[in-house]
């Protein structure tokens, strides 16, 4: 097979392959194939073996982004949108209900955390956030409270307490409501 750079008067090189090298032998063709190669592709080439390691993570990084917006272009033409798929991540009130469920069922892998606490402990009087379910697994919980969080939790219990107290309870909310706070002062006061 013979191969043939031609350069032609642009800049561009011309590459000159002979047809029968790239078809199987046994057929005879009398004209030959050419192929266009950007002469810019080279001087890259040889340009990225001069690279130091960081360029070239950045020059991939602009190559990777450069074609992914031509596939979006190409996408968009075609008339498919993309649509990304976020998965729903869960809410805090479900995290901090995991975390629950998880300190009483599985105490030896349970692990602390603060954010969960701090959401159960603002939200422990509100009977929609913290189903009847919870509230009594809760208040277990409560039990092991220690420190600032439970002078905390027991003050701003009483706080509460004391608006019910001049408010009229009419409301079936506001009456569990009034319920649980009670709970809550009677285990940890």
């Amino acid at each position: 097979a013979t191969f043939q750079k031609e350069e032609a008067d642009r800049k561009d090189l011309l590459c000159v392959f002979p047809l029968e090298t790239l078809l199987p032998p046994y057929q005879q063709w009398t004209c030959s194939v050419v192929f266009h190669v950007d002469a810019a592709s080279d001087e890259e080439k040889e340009d990225e073996q001069e690279l130091t390691p960081e360029e070239r993570r950045t020059l991939e990084r602009k190559l990777k982004k450069e074609r992914k917006k031509e596939q979006r272009k190409q996408l968009r033409e075609a008339g498919i949108h993309g649509v990304k798929e976020n998965p729903q991540k869960p809410s805090g009130a479900e995290l901090a209900l995991d975390y629950l469920i998880s300190w009483a069922s599985k105490r030896e892998e349970w692990k602390f955390q603060k954010t969960r606490q701090t959401w159960l402990l603002l939200h422990m009087f509100d009977s929609n956030k913290v189903p009847d379910q919870h509230f009594s697994i809760l208040l277990d919980y409560l039990e092991g409270l220690k420190g600032r969080a439970r002078e905390v939790t027991v003050q701003k219990a009483e706080m509460l307490m004391k608006k019910l107290d001049n408010a009229e309870p009419e409301d079936s909310s506001l009456v569990e409501k009034s319920e649980r706070i009670r709970q809550v002062l009677q285990l940890l006061s």
